[in-house]
């Protein structure tokens, strides 16, 4: 059989969408040889490789209004607007536990995708040989000003986004062979030019780090090109995709349960409207 990968883009509490989408895959008994998640993609897809449908919803819409996992107050305590030690502690072992022993132990690859915050170039942490891949995956979801950068194997680290932020290509690279693409913005989506305001706050906070800045600022070129490849990869029936089929209105710090819950219902509705092309694709 050929193989399969799953490739997932971030947007934070957009991730709703993709979560929606990947509890179908998963109560289908759809399965990958590996997974490429940039940050939410990344956080997502741990509950993919572990087997868990329904955690990602779970821990989002039970926590999002918890002080201790989002909020300015964090911001100020941990220098990062998601607390990723109450994610990565009391969340994943008590609340809503993950099942690390599944996760570390399924034969499906694991690559979280963060951004060399010296080259600005994409950095790629594969969990069977990365020495953590937790503060990997924390790495990939860290916003830059909203996040400080975290030491992955001794290089700083911040959002895989900034540098890459649907890595399908690193999928073919690798020769899988069938590549399942999830976005969490709708076809024909683009992002605007990065303010002046903007672009001169990043230019100051990181002014140590020039090709960091040059990444960021790069970002909506990049991503334009990244959609219009994968539009012309879909097309030649290379890769399928699942995206959401309107405008999604969730922000990335979004709090409001009902649309929250909302997302995650249209990402399931998506994938099992799509499912039977899907099952046909991955299988073939």
């Amino acid at each position: 059989m050929k193989k399969r990968a799953i490739v997932l883009e971030g947007g934070s509490l957009r991730c709703m969408f993709t979560a929606g989408a990947m509890d179908v895959f998963m109560e289908e008994g759809m399965e990958a040889d590996g997974l490429f998640g940039v940050s939410a993609g990344a956080l997502t897809g741990v509950n993919v490789i572990s087997r868990q449908p329904g955690r990602t919803a779970k821990v989002n819409l039970d926590y999002v209004n918890d002080k201790r996992y989002l909020g300015l107050r964090n911001l100020i305590l941990h220098k990062s607007i998601f607390n990723f030690d109450f994610l990565f502690g009391e969340v994943c072992d008590t609340l809503v536990p993950l099942d690390r022993e599944a996760f570390h132990s399924s034969p499906c690859e694991f690559t979280a995708v963060a951004t060399n915050c010296l080259t600005g170039q994409p950095a790629y942490f594969e969990k069977s040989a990365c020495s953590d891949i937790y503060a990997a995956i924390r790495a990939s979801a860290s916003l830059p000003l909203m996040a400080p950068m975290v030491q992955v194997e001794g290089t700083p680290c911040l959002d895989g986004g900034v540098s890459v932020s649907i890595p399908y290509q690193k999928a073919i690279d690798e020769g899988y062979e069938k590549i399942l693409v999830v976005t969490t913005r709708e076809h024909g989506y683009r992002k605007q030019t990065t303010p002046r305001a903007a672009a001169r706050l990043y230019a100051r906070h990181y002014r140590n780090y020039p090709e960091l800045v040059r990444a960021i600022l790069g970002i909506p070129r990049r991503y334009a090109r990244e959609l219009d490849e994968i539009d012309r990869l879909e097309a030649e029936g290379r890769i399928f995709v699942l995206r959401p089929p309107k405008p999604v209105t969730v922000a990335r710090t979004e709090k409001d349960l009902a649309k929250l819950q909302a997302l995650y219902e249209e990402g399931k509705e998506t994938c099992r409207r799509q499912l039977e092309a899907l099952k046909a694709y991955w299988e073939e």
